[in-house]
């Protein structure tokens, strides 16, 4: 890509951009004098184009299609600006002026039909529609002149100028080259969306990735495996703490006898959802189904080769002697394999069984609870006893549920408030980046060194680690006073949760609704735990069932084959088979035909 080919493309695609604009100003029927001045200017640039492209060091480069092209636009842009002009003369009453414009445009035309008609490679390099456009603008500019010359001659007589003496047309440029700034000065847009960073602006020492990657891994522990650990058990202890004293389902049976906790009320959607005790119980029998149809394949399989080896003793005993009973292999040395997978497929089959047993035993224990927690919401409440027909009253009762109740309300705000503390104390980890740091540190080790021959070690930035890591002191000092915090408040709690246990103990209503909503939740656990252990099971005997069809198949093939070696060893047809051999090879072929239900 030559200088010389920029500057013939530069000038090519100004001519077409110009172009566009006299389009545009004819389309939009602009002034004649402005569009001859527009037409002007794309003719002198297709003549530049053309010089351009004319160069010697691009005469095998462009193609010469082009070169003529760009002249033909020239003479035909030079026509154009002379009949608008001539145009703009007649709406002025510049009729001599008009005529001569015309004459003009004219020789332009003929210059043209020269070319075209002198070489007939012409018509065959240039578009059809270039040639079009050049014929109809002979033609209109003919018949202008014709109408000119004879209004002029018979009706205006107006001296009519030689074509040497007629003004330039001044033209009108729109269309020009322009280097964009960020090509003038790309310096100015480093860093912004333009050009991006600096490829090379985060080149650093490799020390310095050593010693951040060292940092990186200090923090990591200190934040990560300390801080956060500490929090996250702190939460874990509170947690356990609450869940012995049965808080705070034993205060949500007090402060919402009528209606149920939230995590009963998804788990008895989730169970109405997937069809209550009768879709389990569905699930549950197709399970059981399954094991039995495996364990008639596996049935099935098994015959095939117990009657392949009765069939085998007799082909044993029949074979005259001198035969060629030597040659055929006993059954029990070709089935080692098939009765060792059909041994593992029957352990397999067992086990799943006693699982479906345990899984039909639990579902059973939990029958009554699973049908009711498949019932309306409403129904579930009323089965719940319910504090509403015999309230407690006692104002000492009240007190104390009251301060239990504000305990547990503190104990909720300060694991909310721990959370955020939790999060803060991640993102101030996240943001903490060592590296403008470090450069600091090596520009001053730099600055301080004799030697302009400088050796970075990772000992030397140790001051600077103890320096950033200095700040996560502070929420060693936050852990130990959320703990100190959190076991005052537990112990208020466990106080408080006596006292209620007493003032508790002579209402057995309340008891009983805790009870049952225990008895619920727990219900909904072992509900979800029998509906994936059923799932997984119909996803595993699908498997199993599958690869049950290929044992049997291999058993009944096995067996077909080596009744037709039977037959060649008593040296006879299939028709001529004796009706005991005859019956292993048909009760095989029954059996192949007879595929268990799906």
């Amino acid at each position: 890509m030559s200088a010389y080919m920029l500057t013939a493309l530069e000038n090519l695609m100004l001519c077409q951009a110009q172009e566009c604009v006299w389009h545009r100003s004819a389309l939009s029927r602009m002034k004649d004098a402005n569009i001859a001045r527009i037409a002007t200017h794309v003719a002198e640039l297709y003549e530049q184009a053309m010089q351009s492209a004319s160069q010697g060091s691009l005469a095998g480069t462009i193609p010469n299609g082009w070169v003529d092209h760009l002249k033909v636009k020239g003479l035909y842009f030079r026509a154009e600006a002379q009949q608008r002009k001539s145009m703009s003369c007649l709406a002025s009453s510049q009729y001599g002026e008009e005529v001569a414009r015309l004459q003009a445009a004219q020789e332009y035309c003929n210059q043209i039909s020269e070319l075209v008609s002198y070489d007939q490679r012409w018509s065959k390099l240039l578009r059809a529609a270039v040639l079009e456009m050049v014929k109809s603008q002979a033609e209109l500019v003919g018949s202008n002149r014709t109408r000119a010359e004879h209004d002029n001659d018979v009706i205006y007589l107006d001296p009519v100028p030689a074509i040497s003496s007629l003004p330039d047309i001044s033209p009108y440029k729109l269309a020009e080259s322009k280097t964009p700034e960020i090509i003038e000065n790309p310096g100015k847009f480093l860093g912004g969306e333009e050009l991006g960073p600096p490829l090379f602006k985060g080149l650093v020492p490799f020390v310095i990735h050593q010693a951040a990657s060292l940092y990186e891994d200090r923090k990591d522990q200190l934040v990560s495996k300390d801080l956060i650990t500490a929090l996250d058990e702190l939460t874990a202890d509170c947690e356990s703490v609450l869940n012995s004293l049965n808080m705070p389902h034993a205060l949500e049976a007090i402060k919402k006898p009528i209606g149920l906790p939230p995590n009963i009320l998804v788990g008895a959607d989730e169970i109405r959802s997937d069809g209550g005790y009768i879709g389990i119980k569905r699930l549950l029998d197709s399970a059981i189904v399954s094991n039995t149809r495996a364990n008639e394949l596996l049935d099935a399989a098994e015959k095939a080769l117990y009657d392949e080896a009765q069939e085998d003793q007799r082909v044993q005993q029949r074979v005259p002697k001198g035969g060629r009973q030597a040659k055929r292999i006993e059954s029990a040395e070709l089935t080692n394999k098939f009765r060792a997978e059909i041994a593992k497929y029957r352990d397999v089959i067992n086990r799943a069984r006693e699982s479906d047993a345990t899984i039909k035993a639990q579902v059973d224990m939990w029958s009554q609870f699973f049908s009711l927690l498949g019932s309306p919401r409403d129904e579930i409440e009323r089965q719940v006893p319910s504090t509403t027909a015999n309230p407690i009253t006692d104002p000492h009762h009240s007190q104390i549920v009251g301060r239990l109740q504000q305990y547990m309300d503190e104990i909720t705000l300060m694991k909310r408030e721990r959370a955020k503390s939790t999060e803060k104390l991640k993102r101030v980890a996240n943001e903490d980046d060592i590296t403008p740091a470090l450069n600091e540190e090596m520009q001053r080790l730099a600055a301080l060194s004799a030697t302009p021959i400088l050796q970075f070690e990772l000992h030397q930035f140790e001051d600077l680690f103890a320096q950033k890591l200095d700040k996560y002191m502070t929420w060693r000092k936050y852990i130990d006073e959320e703990r100190e915090a959190q076991l005052e408040l537990l112990d208020s709690i466990r106080e408080a949760n006596q006292a209620f246990l007493v003032a508790r103990s002579n209402h057995p209503l309340l008891q009983q609704r805790e009870k049952a909503l225990s008895n619920l939740e727990t219900a909904v656990k072992r509900y979800r735990e029998a509906s994936f252990n059923l799932h997984d099971g119909a996803r595993f005997y699908v498997s199993l069932e599958s690869e049950l069809q290929k044992l049997k198949g291999g058993c009944l093939d096995f067996a077909m084959a080596r009744h037709l070696d039977a037959l060649e060893q008593l040296g006879l047809s299939h028709g001529e088979t004796p009706t005991d051999l005859a019956q292993a090879p048909e009760q095989a072929s029954n059996a192949a035909m007879q595929q268990p239900n799906l």
